[in-house]
């Protein structure tokens, strides 16, 4: 693909105007909305033929086996009507029509997780021995013998089936914080232009503020910075208020699945001690120092008096290095060879012809990144391209996670695609770092000609500060 578009925060165009190999495909996941209305008809058969399971499968092996084929089949059916409307929704949170589709996938979601609520319960009064001892005899129910040994490390927080399924019910309004805060940060507010040295208007969106962080003009970065946190300050009581919602709805889980705390409770799904998370908040602040030496090597090379939250990500030459979308494409290929051809080869295919990128800034897109999928649809990847080595960093960073779902899909069962939070971010940041010593080995003369090396290193070094990831399904 050899066409390229350099939008600027000052030509923000609407969705329409975005050329589609810059857009997600969503045509692989449903050719129309016609479709996708089907196919939630369809979802809707399958919740009720998982709930006719209920109280069957301890009855024998093949019951059981049939209600995890069922299952199974919602949970395919359920995640590829999310990722459509998640996608949807965030390249346009704007439209009504986009807010609906969401509002009823994640609908759909709750009615699964009360449909399927019954499993765990049942599966426990089977128990551990006669659960065995049907695996020997069925060797279709192998694969889940994972699953079945770590449910009864959970047992004691598993509660009965009414319980299971009232909480599986809460999926959807407990879904609200998070759509409240996309409306209105992303849909409802209204940023006042920056402004730069020579009195130029530059919008400020949610898909051009790290745009306008990185611009080499320090009245463009503090405009930008002070028109941005200004509108969220607005409406600070609003914002607190919801964040104390979702607080709630943390404690309330916590105390129905009889957690001690909340972290405990995030933990404990991925059956993480809670040492792990204490000693990487150890291990950060005894590594501060290096980060301290850091901002003082950036304010000495932009001769700064006091270094600004809005210097964060500011160049360090008089010019700004630009990078092309293919061009970054190109670099993060480069620095994940290591993993082999084939690797590097679905990397590339999926960013360039399989169009698993929705890359480029619009109106009314929502803000960050994120990577969100499901087996059946490419690992898609949202996010707002600003034509610098912080939209690198970002495409590196969540092609780890795609990447990962597409090994993760193609070699296990569906039971096990679902990878924790913690292990995901592992891929992410591999990739940031394969990408980042790629450039410092082997690109820093042809990527950054206007600096000296020292000051490519320099300005490379935000890459480990940088993340943008917000969510993935």
């Amino acid at each position: 693909m050899e066409t390229t578009v350099t939008m600027s925060a000052s030509d923000l165009p609407t969705r329409d105007n975005v050329p589609d190999h810059y857009k997600w495909n969503a045509g692989s996941v449903f050719a129309t909305r016609a479709a996708w209305e089907a196919e939630f008809k369809r979802a809707l058969g399958s919740v009720a033929r998982v709930r006719r399971h209920s109280g069957l499968i301890g009855k024998g092996r093949k019951q059981l086996l049939a209600a995890m084929r069922d299952i199974e089949a919602l949970t395919r059916r359920t995640g590829r009507l999310v990722t459509y409307a998640v996608m949807d929704h965030h390249v346009e949170t704007t439209q009504p029509e986009a807010a609906r589709l969401y509002g009823r996938a994640m609908g759909l979601v709750g009615q699964a997780m009360a449909a399927a609520s019954f499993l765990d319960p049942q599966l426990l009064l089977v128990g551990r021995t006669k659960l065995r001892q049907w695996i020997k005899a069925e060797p279709q129910l192998a694969k889940y013998a994972h699953y079945y040994d770590d449910l009864f490390r959970k047992q004691k927080h598993v509660r009965s089936a009414e319980v299971e399924e009232v909480l599986g019910m809460l999926a959807d309004p407990f879904s609200g914080p998070h759509m409240l805060n996309n409306m209105l940060t992303s849909a409802d507010f209204q940023f006042r232009p920056a402004r730069s040295t020579a009195g130029a208007e530059l919008p400020v969106a949610q898909s051009t503020f790290d745009e306008l962080l990185a611009n080499p003009d320090r009245e463009v970065r503090r405009t930008a910075f002070e028109s941005y946190t200004g509108q969220y300050l607005a409406f600070k009581n609003t914002s607190a208020q919801n964040l104390v919602s979702s607080i709630k709805q943390n404690v309330l889980m916590m105390r129905a699945r009889r957690q001690r705390t909340t972290l405990d409770m995030a933990l404990f799904e991925s059956n993480i001690p809670g040492r792990v998370f204490t000693n990487l908040l150890s291990i950060f602040r005894k590594n501060l120092p290096t980060w301290h030496k850091y901002w003082a090597v950036r304010k000495r090379a932009l001769g700064v008096d006091t270094l600004q939250p809005y210097d964060i990500w500011a160049p360090l030459g008089a010019s700004r290095p630009t990078v092309t979308y293919e061009q970054a494409v190109d670099w993060v290929c480069a620095g994940m060879e290591p993993l082999g051809a084939d690797y590097v080869r679905a990397m590339r295919r999926g960013c360039l012809d399989e169009r698993w990128v929705d890359s480029m800034p619009s109106k009314g897109k929502t803000d960050g990144a994120f990577s969100a999928g499901s087996p059946g649809t490419h690992p898609f990847i949202l996010m707002s391209w600003d034509h610098n080595i912080f939209s690198v960093s970002t495409l590196a960073h969540e092609l780890g996670h795609s990447m990962h779902s597409y090994l993760a899909w193609q070699t296990q069962p569906l039971v096990y695609s679902n990878y924790s939070l913690f292990v995901a971010e592992v891929a992410s940041n591999f990739n940031q770092a394969m990408t980042r010593g790629h450039l410092l080995k082997s690109n820093l003369d042809k990527a950054f000609p206007n600096q000296r090396a020292g000051r490519g290193a320099v300005q490379l070094s935000p890459l480990l500060f940088h993340h943008a990831h917000i969510s993935a399904l």
